[in-house]
């Protein structure tokens, strides 16, 4: 008695991104990204170093959806940071590579250089974030944080603490409303660009 089985099938593999906020919410969130993104492009263009943030955002919903802001701010560095970063090329200090911690607020304020700490915190933990080469010349530090009651988040700061005391960048934008339960992810890039 001989016999064959035989088993035949197909795998196909689909990337799925989580759906984004929609035009609308793009588009009024313009002038938060627009004022960064052509004064790195002017840097480029004429071959000038420079400093630039930016922040993108992913909501994690209590039901387990997702929904990708992607790109949600592209400024400010601030001139704490870069005072900073003198002070650290005189006498290095552990604290300088440690701007991990992410903050959250409620702040309408537009970010300013001269920024020290988020406008109005949201009461919640700093997240610590983990810290990445994106590129030869952009760090990235993604950090989650969780929230326990409802708030409309406008804002976001990166510290190099889990309180006070340096300020990298404050970022502005349009409300993502959370709930209990809900969590967004944040993600910050800086770049640090060559001249000459």
């Amino acid at each position: 008695m001989q016999g064959k089985i035989g088993i035949s099938g197909n795998l196909k593999v689909q990337h799925i991104t989580p759906p984004g906020p929609g035009l609308v919410w793009k588009l009024r969130n313009i002038p938060n990204v627009w004022p960064g993104l052509w004064r790195a492009r002017l840097a480029r263009v004429l071959h000038m170093p420079g400093l630039y943030g930016r922040l993108y955002a992913r909501l994690f919903r209590a039901d387990g959806s997702v929904i990708d802001y992607g790109l949600l701010s592209t400024r400010v560095v601030t001139t704490a940071f870069v005072s900073f970063v003198v002070d650290q090329l005189q006498t290095e200090t552990s604290v300088f590579g440690d701007f991990k911690y992410h903050d959250s607020g409620v702040g309408i304020t537009d970010p300013a250089i001269g920024d020290t700490d988020i406008e109005t915190t949201d009461g919640e933990s700093r997240a610590t974030g983990t810290q990445t080469e994106a590129s030869a010349t952009v760090y990235q530090s993604v950090g989650t944080i969780s929230y326990t009651t409802t708030k409309a988040i406008t804002e976001h700061g990166l510290f190099n603490a889990a309180t006070g005391p340096t300020l990298m960048d404050r970022s502005e934008f349009l409300v993502i409303n959370v709930v209990n339960g809900d969590s967004i992810q944040f993600t910050y890039q800086l770049t640090v660009s060559a001249g000459g």
